[in-house]
C-alpha cells in the first residue's frame, strides 16, 4: 500500500519524511507512530516536510508523539507545510525553512452527516482540536493564544521570513526548487507566487514525463536504413518531380519542445486564472488537462454566478459595467496567449 511517509534509520539517527497529504490511501498515524517507536529513545530526528496537510486527528497523534521523543528533532520544511503539517512542524526542536517555502495554519474542519446532535458535537470536537492546535503554535512561536487564534481564523500563509519573526520557524535556509503534486487549490488564501510555481512543476513534471514515456517507447529500436527518393506519377503518367517521403514512425517528438510547449500553457493557465481573481485554480485546471478555451468560460461562469452583471439598464452611480469589463480583459487574454 502507498503511503506518504518514509521513516529511514540512519547511523546518526533517523530521517522522516512526509511528503504528501498525510492519512491519505487508507494509512493512519498507527503505523508511523509504530515505526516512530521502535527508533531508539536517544535517535536525532531529521524531520523533512513537504504536504498539504490532512487527517487533524492523525496529526495531533503524531505530534504529541514527535513532542514525546527524547531524541533531538530538527524540521526542515522542503516546500510547502500547511494546514495539518504545520502543526507536525511545531514539534520540532528547530524548524528550518527555506527562503521560497511557505508555513499555513489555520482552523481545523470537518464534515459530518447526521442529526443536529451529531452536528453539535463535530462542532464542540473541532473547537477541542482547535484549542490544543492554538497552544501547540504558541508554544512554539512564545505569543499570546488570542494572536495564534487570530491567524487560524484568517488561514494565515507565513514565507519563511514570516515565520521566523511570528516564531514558528528557528531558521532560514537557501531557497530549494518547490515540487509539489498535490492540488492547493483548496486553500482560500494560498499566495500566487505558489501557485504559480507548482503549477509549472506539474506542468515540467507533465511534460518530463510525456518525453520519457517517448524515449522509453524509442528504446531498443534500430535507426531505419535511410528512405530513398521515390519518383510520382502524375494523371497523364509523367513524371513528377522527385519527392523525399518522410516516415512518420521515424519521427519522435521533441522532448525540449513538448516542455516548453507545457510550461508556454501553464503560464497561459495562470495568467487567466490571475485576472479572474481566482489564482487557486490554476492547479486544479492543469491537473485536469483542461483547454484555455475550457478554462475562460469556466472562470466567465464562476464571476457571473459570484457577482450578477450589471447591465446598463440597471446601472448603479459610480460603478462601471464591471463584469462585462473583466470578461472583455480574458477574451482578450485567451486570443493573446491561445
Amino acid at each position: 500500500m502507498t503511503s506518504w511517509y518514509t521513516i529511514r534509520a540512519r547511523a546518526s539517527g533517523a530521517e522522516v519524511l512526509i511528503y504528501d497529504e498525510i492519512g491519505a490511501y487508507g494509512v493512519s498515524a498507527k503505523g508511523f507512530l509504530a515505526e516512530l517507536g521502535a527508533l531508539p529513545d536517544d535517535a536525532a530526528i531529521d524531520l523533512r516536510l513537504n504536504s498539504p496537510g490532512g487527517s487533524v486527528f492523525d496529526a495531533v497523534a503524531i505530534y504529541n508523539a514527535l513532542s514525546r521523543h527524547p531524541g533531538t528533532i530538527t524540521v526542515w520544511i522542503d516546500g510547502i507545510a500547511a494546514s495539518a503539517a504545520s502543526y507536525i512542524a511545531m514539534a520540532g526542536d528547530e524548524i528550518v525553512m527555506p527562503e521560497n517555502a511557505f508555513l499555513m495554519i489555520h482552523d481545523p474542519s470537518g464534515i459530518v452527516m447526521g442529526t443536529a446532535a451529531d452536528m453539535r458535537d463535530m462542532a464542540g470536537t473541532l473547537d477541542k482540536i482547535a484549542a490544543s492546535m492554538t497552544r501547540g503554535y504558541a508554544a512554539q512561536s512564545g505569543k499570546p493564544e488570542n494572536e495564534i487564534a487570530a491567524l487560524l481564523a484568517a488561514e494565515t500563509w507565513l514565507t519563511a521570513a514570516e515565520a521566523l519573526e511570528a516564531g514558528l520557524a528557528t531558521r532560514v535556509s537557501e531557497p530549494v526548487r518547490i515540487a509539489a503534486s498535490f492540488d492547493i487549490g483548496r486553500f482560500r488564501n494560498a499566495p500566487p507566487e505558489l501557485v504559480e510555481a507548482v503549477a509549472a512543476d506539474s506542468a515540467a513534471s507533465e511534460a518530463d514525463n510525456v518525453a520519457n514515456e517517448n524515449d522509453v517507447a524509442g528504446e531498443g529500436r534500430d535507426d531505419p536504413p535511410p528512405v530513398p527518393d521515390q519518383q510520382t506519377k502524375g494523371p497523364a503518367g509523367n513524371v513528377d518531380p522527385l519527392v523525399a517521403i518522410d516516415d512518420p514512425a521515424t519521427t519522435a517528438p521533441d522532448a525540449t519542445a513538448i516542455r516548453a510547449e507545457a510550461i508556454a500553457h501553464a503560464r497561459a493557465v495562470i495568467d487567466l486564472c490571475r485576472l479572474a481573481g481566482q489564482p487557486q485554480m490554476a492547479g486544479r485546471f492543469l491537473e485536469q488537462d483542461k483547454g484555455l478555451d475550457e478554462i475562460r468560460n469556466t472562470l466567465l461562469a464562476a464571476k457571473a454566478e459570484a457577482e450578477p452583471e450589471i447591465t446598463s439598464a440597471h446601472a448603479q452611480p459610480g460603478r462601471g459595467n464591471a463584469t462585462q469589463a473583466w470578461g472583455d480583459v480574458i477574451a482578450r487574454t485567451f486570443k493573446l496567449k491561445g
